[in-house]
C-alpha cells in the first residue's frame, strides 16, 4: 500500500517524463532540412520535389491527430502511442528503400502517421495529471521534447549523411526511434476517472488571469460551430507555416542568402529556441494569459519575417533563426492550452486534433511557398513578404479572442 501511494505521488512526473522522451524521439523528423539539402545536392532533386515528403508528413501527421485524439480519449494513451511507435519506425526504415519523390512521400507519410498517434497521446496524458496552475508548465515541458530533439539529432544526422548516405541515415534513425518510443509508451496512462490533482487555487477552474475558461466540456460538433474555433485554427495555420517554411529550408537559405555551407548549425539554433519557446510560452501563459503571450509571439514573428531577406550573414541568419524558433515553438504550448481553456479537458484529444489540422495545412503552405519562390526567383524574398503580412493579420485577429460565450 505504501509502495502504491509512493508510485501514485510520482505518477504525474513519470507520465510527463515518458511523454517528453517520446516527443524528443519524434523530433528526429526535424532533421529534414539536412536530408532535403542532401536530396537536392546528392540526388539532384528539385527544391519543390524535396519539399513534397515533408508536406506529406505534416498533412498525414495532422490528420492522424484527429483520429488518434478520439482513440486515446477512449482507449488510453499507452496503446495508441505504442501503435504510433511501430508506424514511425516502419516509415523511417521504409524511407531507406525509397529513391523517388513519390515513394519518399509514401514512406515518410507513414512516419507522419506514427508521430500523429504519439503526439495525440503525450499532451493529454501529461496535462490531465496536473492542477490548473501547472498545466502550462507541464505542457511546455512535454512539447519542448520535440524541439530539443534537433539539438542532438542535427549533428548525428549531419554525420550520418556525410559518412553513410541518405538511405542508411533513415535506417539508423528509424531503428533507434522505434526502440526508444515503444519503451517509453508503456509508462503512459490517463489518471483515474475521478482523479483531482491538488491545487493551490482551491475551487477555481483555471487561473484567474487566463484569457478564457471552459465552463463545461464541449465536444467537437459543438466546438466547430463557434467562431472561436475558426479564429484559433487560422492563427495556428499562419503562425506554424512561417516556422515550417524556415526549418524546412534553412540549410538552403544559408547557402542562398549567405553563401554558407554549414546550415546545420542553424538547425541546432532553431531547435534550441524552438524548445525554449515551448517551455517559456507554457510557463508565462500561466501567469499572464494565453492571449497576451500569443500577441507578443505574433508581433515578434511578423517583424522578424519583414527583415528576414536582409539577413545575409551567418550571424544575422542565426538571429533570425532564433526568433523564428522561439515563435514557432511557442505555438505548440499556446494552442493546446487555449483548446483546453476554452473547450474543456474531457474531449481534449479530438478537439485539439481538429485544431492541429491547421499545422498540417501549414506544412503545405510554408514549405511549398518557399520552394516555389526559390525555384522561380532564385531567392525567398516573396515567401518572406507573404508570411510577414499574414503574421500581422493574425496579430490583430488575436485581439478579438474573448471567452467562449462571445463567439457562439
Amino acid at each position: 500500500m505504501q509502495h502504491e501511494a509512493k508510485i501514485g505521488k510520482f505518477r504525474p512526473w513519470i507520465v510527463l517524463g515518458a511523454a517528453t522522451a517520446i516527443n524528443m524521439t519524434m523530433g528526429v523528423t526535424y532533421s529534414w532540412s539536412l536530408i532535403k539539402k542532401a536530396l537536392v545536392t546528392d540526388w539532384q532533386w528539385a527544391n519543390v520535389e524535396a519539399s513534397f515528403p515533408l508536406t506529406t508528413y505534416t498533412a498525414v501527421f495532422a490528420l492522424a491527430m484527429v483520429f488518434a485524439g478520439r482513440m486515446q480519449d477512449k482507449l488510453g494513451p499507452r496503446l495508441i502511442a505504442s501503435l504510433g511507435a511501430v508506424l514511425l519506425g516502419t516509415g523511417l526504415i521504409s524511407c531507406s528503400f525509397a529513391n523517388t519523390p513519390f515513394s519518399m512521400m509514401l514512406t515518410y507519410g507513414i512516419a507522419g502517421m506514427g508521430n500523429g498517434l504519439c503526439y495525440a497521446s503525450t499532451i493529454p496524458a501529461s496535462i490531465k495529471w496536473f492542477p490548473p496552475e501547472r498545466k502550462g508548465l507541464a505542457t511546455g515541458i512535454v512539447v519542448s521534447g520535440i524541439g530539443l530533439a534537433s539539438v542532438y539529432i542535427s549533428p548525428i544526422a549531419n554525420w550520418l549523411l556525410g559518412n553513410w548516405g541518405i538511405s542508411r541515415t533513415f535506417l539508423v534513425l528509424g531503428t533507434g526511434a522505434f526502440f526508444v518510443m515503444i519503451t517509453s509508451a508503456q509508462f503512459l496512462r490517463n489518471p483515474p476517472l475521478n482523479y483531482k490533482p491538488k491545487s493551490k487555487i482551491g475551487g477555481i477552474a483555471v487561473p484567474v488571469n487566463m484569457t478564457a475558461h471552459a465552463s463545461c466540456d464541449i465536444d467537437w460538433p459543438e466546438m466547430i460551430k463557434t467562431k472561436l474555433f475558426y479564429k484559433l485554427w487560422f492563427m495556428y495555420l499562419i503562425a506554424a507555416s512561417a516556422g515550417l517554411m524556415i526549418i524546412g529550408h534553412i540549410a538552403t537559405i544559408a547557402k542562398t542568402q549567405a553563401n554558407w555551407e554549414n546550415g546545420f548549425y542553424l538547425v541546432i539554433i532553431f531547435a534550441i529556441f524552438n524548445t525554449g519557446g515551448r517551455f517559456m510560452a507554457g510557463f508565462f501563459s500561466d501567469k499572464y494569459g494565453r492571449r497576451n503571450v500569443m500577441l507578443l509571439v505574433f508581433l515578434l514573428q511578423a517583424v522578424n519575417l519583414t527583415f528576414f531577406a536582409s539577413y545575409i550573414t551567418p550571424a544575422l541568419l542565426a538571429l533570425g533563426t532564433m526568433m523564428t524558433g522561439l515563435c514557432y515553438g511557442s505555438c505548440f504550448a499556446l494552442f493546446p492550452l487555449a483548446t483546453a481553456d476554452f473547450f474543456g479537458m474531457r474531449n481534449f484529444g479530438i478537439n485539439y486534433g481538429l485544431i492541429f489540422l491547421a499545422w498540417g495545412f501549414a506544412g503545405i503552405l510554408g514549405p511549398i511557398l518557399a520552394g516555389y519562390a526559390v525555384d522561380i526567383t532564385g531567392n525567398y524574398f516573396i515567401a518572406y513578404a507573404i508570411s510577414a503580412g499574414l503574421s500581422f493579420v493574425v496579430f490583430f485577429l488575436a485581439l478579438t479572442i474573448h471567452p467562449l460565450a462571445k463567439h457562439i
